[in-house]
């Protein structure tokens, strides 16, 4: 409720809880659920429904009465974090760098922005009813009948129902088995079929597909865009590098990049990223851009972004679980590869095991899926 007296917040609670009930919301039925003895200013509570009543405006022009009370809540908000950046500046401790003190003013004003609130609650369960029945009706009009974002990858979308928002989804393997490959293949089959849909506060939905968010720790955006032209254009990555490639294969690479540079990817190649500063870049490109599928390639070439640098296994836990409430945050999947351990190739079955995701039990932990 964005209304600033005390008092009109529990009128308007009754008054909606009154009217849920099927009854007449007035003075009369609201007054017997107030405090007969609160005073507003030298009037009782009856007086100032009455009083309210009798000021009372028509309910035609109702959405902007209700709009600039929701702006001035925005801005009282927008206050409360100012007031909160400036106590905190003047009285930083010396543990907490100024980065975070950013990081952290940039994910409450990424949440007002969006939420139109910068802090949690409790949600109804009818609300989430609605929400489920919606994704199923989503599910019936989107193209291959998935309640989720189509990868591309028809066998994968059969098994998962396409990626679901929120999930943290785990792509796992040893060094050059392709996880790369496969993460790449995903994100451009992605962005490549996005159809935006304009809603009716004029932001932009995707109908299909979606706006794709690449992290690659490993490789340089140069590289990752060589490999996706080589995959789409079916020419060897290492002749594009070496240019041993005929007419027709350039005239196929130049027309693949023209078409590329309509499709909604966007990659970061920052090293050794911190989970503060991916969740920070990764709200920026939603407010900016939108953000439908974000990928990290991969977890182990992260770093943490608290003191738990000297201990791996914890600072693997603590990136595992931002990725996981960075996804419910933004309600995108991520897709986030990892590397299996050793162990794997010491047993005579090499297929792999939960146990075998490395330096960390938390990955399997804060997974939805694992691939």
């Amino acid at each position: 409720i964005h209304l600033y007296e005390p008092l009109h917040r529990k009128i308007f609670e009754v008054a909606g809880d009154i009217i849920r009930m099927g009854k007449i919301a007035n003075p009369v039925t609201i007054k017997t659920f107030l405090k007969a003895d609160e005073k507003v200013g030298d009037m009782t509570v009856s007086q100032y429904l009455a009083r309210l009543v009798r000021n009372a405006v028509t309910v035609i022009n109702a959405e902007d009465y209700g709009r600039a009370i929701y702006d001035l809540a925005l801005r009282r908000a927008l206050i409360t974090i100012g007031e909160d950046m400036v106590n905190i500046a003047y009285d930083a401790p010396l543990d907490m760098p100024p980065q975070t003190q950013i990081e952290d003013t940039e994910r409450r004003l990424f949440e007002l922005a969006e939420n139109g609130r910068y802090d949690g609650g409790f949600q109804a369960f009818n609300d989430a009813v609605a929400l489920a029945i919606d994704m199923a009706a989503v599910a019936k009009e989107r193209d291959g009948g998935l309640s989720g974002i189509s990868t591309g990858i028809h066998s994968l979308d059969s098994k998962m129902g396409g990626l679901q928002r929120s999930d943290l989804i785990i792509l796992a393997g040893r060094p050059g088995m392709g996880k790369t490959s496969l993460a790449t293949n995903i994100a451009y089959n992605i962005a490549a079929a996005y159809e935006g849909e304009v809603q009716s506060d004029g932001s932009m939905k995707a109908k299909n597909g979606g706006v794709v968010g690449f992290y690659s720790l490993e490789m340089s955006s140069e590289q990752l865009a060589t490999r996706i032209i080589s995959e789409q254009t079916e020419v060897s990555s290492s002749k594009i590098r070496r240019g041993d490639i005929n007419d027709a294969d350039f005239e196929k690479l130049v027309a693949c990049s023209m078409m590329m540079q309509k499709v909604p990817l966007y990659i970061d190649q920052t090293g050794g990223i911190s989970i503060a500063q991916l969740s920070a870049r990764a709200r920026r490109l939603k407010r900016q851009r939108g953000l439908d599928v974000l990928v990290v390639d991969y977890v182990q070439l992260m770093t943490g972004s608290g003191k738990s640098n000297d201990n791996r296994v914890q600072e693997i836990t603590q990136i595992t679980t931002g990725l996981k409430a960075l996804g419910k945050e933004l309600n995108v999947p991520i897709i986030a590869l990892s590397q299996l351990s050793r162990q794997v190739e010491s047993r005579d079955d090499k297929r792999p095991q939960l146990s075998d995701l490395r330096e960390s039990g938390s990955i399997e932990q804060d997974a939805d899926v694992v691939l």
